[in-house]
Parts: structure tokens; sequence; C-alpha cells
């Protein structure tokens, strides 16, 4: 667990860390083209939520409105349940404490606190290159992000059903699917073994609001419910995410700019010499060589991006969300192009 404690300690575990980025290069919150997250840049344009969801705890009704639109904008059958929370790490967290440690094994390199939220309730963590490995079927849980972040690695619906068994956890991150619908396994929910993490934040770029979804059997749903325990969710969060997710019209609207936007990133990227690791429509990661040094390049023209660990040579990149953070970013890439 230690390289993940130091990740935390110098914050390169999660992107978005403009605190970090301001005390080493200067600058105003508001100077910064903050690209380090996934998050849609151009976020859904909710009005302010009613007093009266401010005014008084979340009601069973109010929490009810967010799932039957989850439901709805996920095409999760009547069969699964589904528990909302205050985005997905809140289940990632507690997951692994709902059955006694064991062996877990996480399709990687992926989001890294999945191994931590393991490791953390006392199990064993293994990653895997497939989930068809031997270390993947005998574990008790199998952890799968699709798409993957960082590197948008997909699997077919069909391949992942065929995992689902009633003796192991899987669960299935979709953290980032609305950009891919046609690979959620969400419409096969509610199968015993089965939970499916939705993350309402990133695609609806409303990532403050706090608000995920776990997709899941009746049994699954009830022991995660008590795990969370009462009031998971704020009333604002639910109000606002039930109109979001019922508003057919901008998801689809939303999805064409994004795919544009993702091909206009690719070809910047690609005049500056980098090579495509891989990414879906709300971020793409790129080879660059020393990420080190490109991301302090850009840091220099206040814009911010995300590096690993575990590849020196990776840096990811969200989508700016209007014309003069593209402008701002095609500027900086020329000035680094060879």
């Amino acid at each position: 667990m230690g390289q993940e404690q130091e990740s935390r300690k110098d914050g390169q575990t999660h992107g978005g860390d403009l605190d970090r980025a301001r005390a080493i290069y200067g600058g105003a919150r508001e100077e910064w083209l903050d690209l380090s997250t996934g998050i849609n840049s151009a976020p859904y344009p909710a009005a302010a939520p009613p007093l009266d969801s401010l005014a008084r705890l979340p009601d069973r009704l109010l929490t009810q409105q967010a799932v039957d639109a989850a439901r709805a904008a996920y095409a999760a059958p009547a069969r699964a349940s589904i528990v909302a929370a205050a985005g997905a790490q809140p289940v990632i967290d507690a997951l692994p404490r709902l059955s006694p440690p064991a062996r877990a094994a996480i399709v990687g390199p992926t989001y890294t606190e999945h191994g931590i939220a393991f490791r953390r309730a006392g199990w064993e963590t293994v990653e895997v290159d497939s989930p068809n490995e031997a270390g993947a079927d005998s574990a008790s849980a199998l952890v799968i992000v699709n798409p993957n972040n960082p590197t948008g690695r997909l699997f077919e619906p069909e391949r992942l059903e065929a995992l689902i068994r009633p003796d192991r956890l899987l669960i299935i991150d979709e953290s980032f699917a609305d950009v891919t619908p046609s690979h959620s396994l969400a419409p096969r929910a509610g199968q015993s073994g089965l939970v499916i993490l939705r993350s309402f934040g990133k695609f609806y770029g409303l990532a403050g609001l706090r608000l995920g979804f776990a997709l899941c059997s009746a049994e699954l749903a009830e022991k995660l419910t008590v795990e969370l325990g009462p009031w998971p969710v704020s009333g604002p969060a639910l109000s606002i995410g039930a109109g979001a997710l019922a508003d057919h019209s901008w998801r689809a609207t939303t999805r064409q700019r994004l795919a544009a936007d993702r091909a206009r990133l690719d070809a910047l990227a690609s005049r500056a010499g980098w090579r495509l690791i891989g990414g879906c429509d709300l971020f793409r990661s790129y080879d660059c060589g020393d990420a080190g040094a490109t991301q302090s390049s850009l840091a220099e023209h206040k814009i911010w991006t995300r590096r690993f660990d575990y590849a020196p040579s990776w840096l990811r990149l969200g989508l700016p969300g209007d014309a003069t953070g593209w402008a701002r970013l095609r500027d900086a890439l020329e000035r680094l192009a060879p």
C-alpha cells in the first residue's frame, strides 16, 4: 500500500489538484485551464436547486425520482436494484467491506482507488491484464473499469456477461460509460454477483454535486444501503441529477460534441508529436516521451494535465470546454511541437 500512500502525498493519485499546480507554478485559480480530469468541461446547465431540497432531509420520493431517472438513462431492467450514493467513490470504498477479506483481481493499469479500497479492507490484490487469466478466475472479486481509465480499453458486454458468477463479486466500473452506451452492461444489471458503478458528475460535468449509482441485485443493494448509512446523497444532488438524467436531448447533443472534440484533441496531439495510448470521448492519454517535462512545460502556460507514476511517458488530457480553452491548448502545443 506504500506506493498509493506516496502518490496521495504528492498529489498524483487524482487529477483536479490545482492547489498543487498553483503552489508550484503560481497564478490564480481562474487563470488555469484544468485538463487533468476526465470531467466534461461544458457542464449540464442545471438550474439552482429548489430551496425545499436544501431545507429538509432527502426523502424517499426525491431519492426514488433520481433512481427512476437513472434507470431510464442507463437502460437498466426492472429487476435491477439501484442505490444512489455521493459519487461512485463511496461505493468503491464500501464494496470490499461487504464480504470477508480474500483476494481481488483488478484488470489494470486502472483507477487506483479500487486496489486501495480492497487493501484497506484487508484483501489481497493482484493486477491482471485480462479477466480470463488464471489469477482473475480464482479470485473472489474481479474489478474491470469499462471504458478503462486511463487507457480507454473497452470490453464488449457479451464478454463481460460471461464473467458473471454468483460465487464471485464482479465490479464493472462504468464511470465513463455515458460516452460509450453500447458497451454498457447496465441492461444486464440485477444478476447475482454483479455490481455496476455509474458516475453522474463526469459526463454531466457536475463533479462537485457528488452523485453516482450502483446497479446490482436486491441482496447486494440491501447490504450496500446499510453500509452507506442514512441520507447518503444530498437533496440538491438528487433533484438536479433527476432532471439532468431525464434530458435526452442534451445527452445526445453532448455525445456528438464530445466525439468531435476528441478527434480535434487527437489531431493537436499528433501535430505535437505525441502517440495516442487510448482514452474515450472525455479524456485522451498520450505517450509524449517525458511526461514530467511536458506537464511542466504546459503548466508554464497555466494548463494542468495528469501524469502517472507507473508510466513516466504517459500524459492524460481532458477536453477544453470552450473556444478560449481550445485556443490556449493549441498555442501551447504548437510551442512544444518538434
